[in-house]
């Protein structure tokens, strides 16, 4: 029998903020269930073992992410906002009821010399979702370039959430203005090549 809607919340909402906060490697199954308020029958009902319930967890905050970013794009003015808009949507997204102090993306990595599959499936999703979306986003400014570009922006993204390790609230504060505006400088200086 599946869980039901709210149980599925409950248990997703636990482990993302027990995993995120304290640790994969250090939050025990019995951590989760407690939190949740379910016994462990219930969880591995839903999630057969740590790692699915990570996916899960994984997979529901790409999810979320994605929306809080392709809004940002709808908003942007123009092509280079529409770009820049992943920069928007981290600061959104940070501010959101499940954020973290960094992203759960290279949490999960970080913790795994080697990931299970479903982990690492979910990962990769998240990771060749932004760089394509980048290349598509890319593609009116740098023409055959997009690529290219789409990875030094994903470098740049990546830099500024492995930052707020090091920094809570982004560069001595400002978020994610610095790495916003060395994502405009290169997209600047590719427009003046063309």
């Amino acid at each position: 029998m599946p869980l039901r809607p709210t149980t599925e919340r409950r248990i997703l909402d636990a482990a993302e903020d027990l995993f995120f906060t304290r640790g994969i490697a250090a939050t025990p199954i019995d951590a989760v269930t407690a939190r949740a308020g379910v016994s462990p029958a219930t969880l591995y009902r839903g999630y057969p073992s740590k790692d699915a319930l990570l996916a899960a967890v994984l997979e529901r905050r790409h999810r979320a992410w994605i929306a809080v970013w392709e809004d940002a794009i709808a908003q942007a003015p123009d092509d280079i906002g529409r770009l820049l808009a992943i920069f928007d949507a981290l600061e959104v997204f940070r501010e959101q009821p499940h954020g973290s102090r960094w992203c759960a993306f290279l949490a999960a990595s970080a913790e795994y010399a080697s990931a299970p599959p479903e982990v690492a499936r979910a990962v990769s999703t998240d990771t060749e979702g932004m760089r394509s979306r980048l290349a598509e986003l890319a593609a009116p400014i740098a023409g055959g370039r997009a690529p290219d570009l789409a990875e030094q922006l994903l470098l740049i993204v990546t830099g500024d959430l492995a930052m707020r390790l090091r920094e809570p609230g982004g560069a001595s504060g400002r978020g994610s203005g610095v790495a916003r505006g060395a994502a405009a400088a290169i997209i600047e200086h590719l427009s003046g090549l063309a």
